[in-house]
């Protein structure tokens, strides 16, 4: 696939290909090289944390939500580490895997695959809408990848149903 092609499944869910160089669904706050090392520290100390969490017999349903995140955040950092390092670019073209003069960005430099996405609801602001009006108007708009749906759903069950686990964990673990 080309740089922003996509293939129906449903009317509901497409696979759009796009290159997303920041955080989760596209954000850009900070430089690359800092987000890479962000994300590898981050890693670290939830690997270090699960490890904790797994010793201590925690819960299955709260290592789950905790490994759910993990995961996400690994193979976000491995999609950044590898594909600016095996593929060249795509803008215009389809990119060449390994290409001869080396990919079109350096080690924890590349850009990450989004590919999920799901305009559950496409339609058009009536025009008396004050600010809006006559626009378009798509939810879900997030084109995303599988390491962010692992990260998004962990930390929501962690939000939902062990809200107090994490709590009592973290605060236990600075002591």
């Amino acid at each position: 696939m080309q740089l922003h092609e996509s293939i129906e499944i449903t009317p509901w869910f497409y696979l759009y290909f796009t290159e997303n160089p920041g955080m989760a669904f596209g954000i850009e706050v900070i430089g690359k090289l800092f987000l890479s090392v962000f994300r590898i520290v981050a890693v670290l100390f939830i690997g270090y944390y699960l490890y904790k969490l797994v010793k201590e017999n925690y819960k299955f349903g709260f290592i789950a939500c905790i490994s759910l995140v993990f995961a996400g955040a690994v193979g976000n950092i491995i999609d950044s580490i590898f594909y600016g390092v095996i593929f060249d670019h795509s803008f215009g073209q389809l990119a060449t895997f390994m290409p001869e003069g080396g990919g079109y960005a350096s080690w924890l430099h590349g850009k990450v695959v989004d590919m999920f996405y799901f305009p559950l609801i496409e339609t058009v602001f009536p025009d008396w809408v004050p600010i809006w009006g006559g626009q378009e108007f798509v939810f879900f708009r997030p084109i995303f990848n599988l390491a962010d749906s692992a990260i998004c759903v962990g930390v929501f069950l962690l939000l939902i149903f062990y809200r107090h686990t994490l709590s009592a964990s973290l605060s236990k673990e600075e002591k």
